[in-house]
Parts: C-alpha cells; sequence; structure tokens
C-alpha cells in the first residue's frame, strides 16, 4: 500500500465529502493507497495546508487557487500545481445580514469587512465595492479564522466571505437572512476554490500513485453526486459537534452535489477560467505577468 496524505483546509465539511466517501468505501484501497486526512484542527490552524506542503508535511492539500500562485511565487519556489478542482463554479459570497439593509456592496463603504487575510480578499472586496459604484473604503478587522462567521451573526462585523453551501446553509437553519454578493455578478473573474493542489515534482516522480489518489478521489464525489444521503452519513461521523448541530446536511449535499458535475467533468480544471482570473491579477497589479507563463495546474491525473 502507498501512504498518501491529505491536508485540509477547514474542519471537514460538505466540500470535503468525496475524500471522506472515498476512504470509508475503500475507493483508496482499490487502488492501493492508505490514505491519512490531516485535520487542521490537529494544529489549531497554526500551519496552512499550503506551508504542509512546502514542509513536506502532506502530499496533498486543499486550498484555494490563490495557494497555487502564491507558492510559485515566493522567494522559496514551491512548485504547487493544481490537480483536482472541487467545485465546478465558484458558490462562495461576500455576505451581510439582511437586518443590516446593506443590500448591495457599494454600501459596504465605511462598514466593517471580517476579513481571512487571503491573498487577494482585501483587493477583491474592494473592487467589488467600487465596481457597484462606491470608493471601496472599507474598514478591515482581521479575527480569528473560525470566529469570523460567528462575528458576522453576532453583528460586530458588518460583512465576511463565506460558502453558500455551508455557511449560508447554517444561517438558513438559524432563520438568519442574508444578503450574499456574487463576484462574478460584480465582474471578478474569481477562480477555482477549493482545489487539491500537490507539488509538481513529487507528482513526476509517482504520477502512477498519484493519479490513482485522484482517480479515487473523483470517484468519491461521482458517488456522493448519486448516493446524497449515504454520502452525508459517512462525512457526519467526521464533523465538529457544533456543525452537526447547525448544519442541515441535507440541504448542504443538495445545494452542493450539482456542482461537482459528473463524469470526465468532475475534478476538470478549465484554462479559459483560469486565464481569465489570472489576467485579471495582472491587469490589476496584483501579480506580475510572468503568473501567465507558469505551470499552475494539469488534469493529466484524471485521464
Amino acid at each position: 500500500m502507498k501512504k498518501l496524505r491529505i491536508a485540509l483546509d477547514w474542519t471537514p465539511n460538505i466540500n470535503h465529502i468525496g475524500i471522506f466517501v472515498a476512504k470509508e468505501l475503500g475507493f483508496y484501497k482499490e487502488l492501493e493507497i492508505e490514505t491519512t486526512i490531516i485535520n487542521p484542527l490537529e494544529d489549531n490552524y497554526t500551519v496552512t495546508p499550503g506551508k504542509k506542503l512546502e514542509l513536506n508535511e502532506t502530499d496533498f492539500a486543499i486550498a484555494p487557487f490563490e495557494t497555487v500562485i502564491s507558492l510559485n511565487n515566493k522567494k522559496n519556489v514551491v512548485d504547487a500545481i493544481a490537480v483536482f478542482a472541487i467545485l465546478q463554479e465558484d458558490i462562495s459570497s461576500i455576505a451581510t445580514l439582511k437586518s443590516s439593509k446593506i443590500d448591495r456592496p457599494q454600501l459596504l463603504d465605511g462598514k466593517i469587512y471580517a476579513s481571512y487575510k487571503a491573498r487577494y480578499e482585501d483587493y477583491i472586496v474592494k473592487q467589488m465595492v467600487k465596481n457597484d459604484g462606491g470608493t471601496g473604503a472599507i474598514e478591515l478587522v482581521y479575527p480569528e479564522k473560525l470566529g469570523i462567521w460567528n462575528i458576522l451573526l453576532e453583528n460586530k462585523a458588518d460583512a465576511t466571505w463565506i460558502f453558500n453551501n455551508w455557511e449560508a446553509i447554517e444561517a438558513e437553519s438559524k432563520k438568519v437572512e442574508l444578503n450574499k454578493f456574487s463576484l462574478g455578478d460584480f465582474d471578478i473573474p474569481y477562480c477555482y476554490s477549493p482545489v487539491i493542489i500537490t507539488k509538481n515534482s513529487n507528482l513526476k516522480k509517482q504520477k502512477e500513485e498519484y493519479s490513482n489518489f485522484i482517480k479515487a478521489t473523483q470517484k468519491g464525489y461521482l458517488y456522493a453526486l448519486e448516493n446524497k444521503l449515504e454520502a452525508i452519513k459517512i462525512l457526519e461521523k467526521h464533523l465538529t459537534e457544533y456543525d452537526k448541530q447547525n448544519i442541515d446536511l441535507e440541504k448542504s449535499i443538495n445545494f452542493t452535489a450539482p456542482y461537482f458535475k459528473t463524469d470526465s467533468e468532475c475534478g476538470s480544471i478549465k484554462p479559459k477560467r483560469v486565464s481569465s482570473f489570472l489576467n485579471w491579477l495582472v491587469d490589476n497589479k496584483l501579480e506580475n505577468e510572468r503568473i501567465l507563463h507558469q505551470d499552475l495546474f494539469t488534469n493529466e491525473l484524471l485521464k
């Protein structure tokens, strides 16, 4: 058995369901892979998945596509490459409480945005406000990552970034109404998030094993798409007590599953979508033009 590790970006949630399904139903073992899933609670989020990949503490990591760009363009270059897109569309949004009456991005001028301090996050949110006719003069705060969503719920911040298939489902179950602003609706061509990433050098050395890992992972997501209730029973075993009590898993999987797509589309990364995001970063002077010529993703492990 080939031992491979994958580091999660957050505590287990609906975006990870295919991985837990593949492990429990033996899809990895069928291809002679023993998989260890690294939960960020193990180190209380002190080391990011991207850093774990850099330090060789994991073979694969789940992260936004931005992490691939970041690792390839730091002083000590890490040859990170995206190999599997979990969701085929962006289902995240910038959210406000409906009770705040902030029902469009321009109204965030002068308001508090709770940031995860992701690579382009603050610029993206300011640009969204500008693209809606505002000035982008938002006040940024950086709470502890795990508390950001609750800060919005407690009205201690006016907006934050959420996943519509997780936090928004929780809000619904708590009867908290949200306004949600999608980046694409405000001319920001956001890329894939989350993606599974690895090191290109490791991939080349262990292509067969890595390809088997991704094929088993894809099989897990396709199973979740076709067997939603069975899949959420598997995921539920790994959730925090808070999430078990506050997330309607059936609603979450019903919302999410269509974005896994079917067959060959599941996990695939479309060059045009990546190119749009990379060009947007260059046009907005957030990155050097060299990113347009770097190997940042591949679909070869899905073939």
